[in-house]
């Protein structure tokens, strides 16, 4: 481990993170707490990071079938070290996820995502890290409809501003959005963000929950 890696505690679990990787935000805390979760499901994280999200879940509910994709291998390394040190089971899988037959289709009963949500050439916050370049919002969804189950959920945080978008992805792979919540700084401020949960092969009905402003 690099010297410049620090531990912190993420409510019960230990967290280490790296300088040299993306850092837990407040969006991922929201998602976590946004998305629907059960006992024993089994879950994937796209683009995991060094595993906050999953630890985040397994805060709500420790018992669960744990999986995440990452494409930066130091990142897949931290994450596959902050399961084990909180005694926590899964498979983290360092790879791009796109590649397909990673994982068994038409299983999980949920796919997480904090993605990057800006496009090309387009945003201030967080540089490249940010830009779907290498990965578009199309690809995303695609990947979560082939993992999931019929019924199974889909939950992300993306951009406000794109939500067309967000949604003709979903729709293009039979996941049907069914709920949602815009996340603004203020009431004086405009939406930065919108946390969405889709359901594969699920009917009509959006139901919009109340704004959550940060300042609250």
């Amino acid at each position: 481990m690099c010297e410049l890696d620090r531990e912190e505690f993420l409510g019960k679990y230990y967290l280490r993170q790296s300088p040299d990787c993306f850092k837990l935000g407040r969006d991922s805390v929201l998602l976590s707490r946004f998305a629907t979760l059960k006992k024993n499901w089994t879950v994937c994280d796209l683009g995991c990071g060094v595993g906050s999200l999953l630890l985040l879940l397994s805060e709500r509910e420790e018992h669960l079938v744990r999986y995440g994709i990452e494409i930066d291998g130091l990142a897949a390394d931290l994450a596959k070290r902050n399961l084990l040190r909180n005694g926590l089971s899964g498979e983290v899988i360092h790879a791009d996820l796109r590649e397909r037959d990673l994982l068994p289709p038409d299983q999980f009963h949920l796919v997480v995502s904090n993605p990057p949500y800006f496009k090309e050439g387009t945003g201030d916050s967080g540089g490249r890290a940010r830009m779907d370049e290498s990965c578009s919002i199309q690809e995303l969804c695609k990947v979560a409809g082939r993992l999931l189950r019929t019924g199974g959920r889909f939950s992300l945080v993306f951009r406000a501003e794109r939500m067309v978008d967000l949604f003709s992805a979903m729709q293009q792979v039979k996941i049907a959005p069914k709920r949602m919540q815009l996340l603004c700084y203020s009431r004086e401020k405009a939406p930065y963000a919108v946390l969405v949960e889709g359901v594969k092969e699920g009917g009509s009905g959006l139901t919009i929950l109340p704004t959550h402003y940060q300042e609250d």
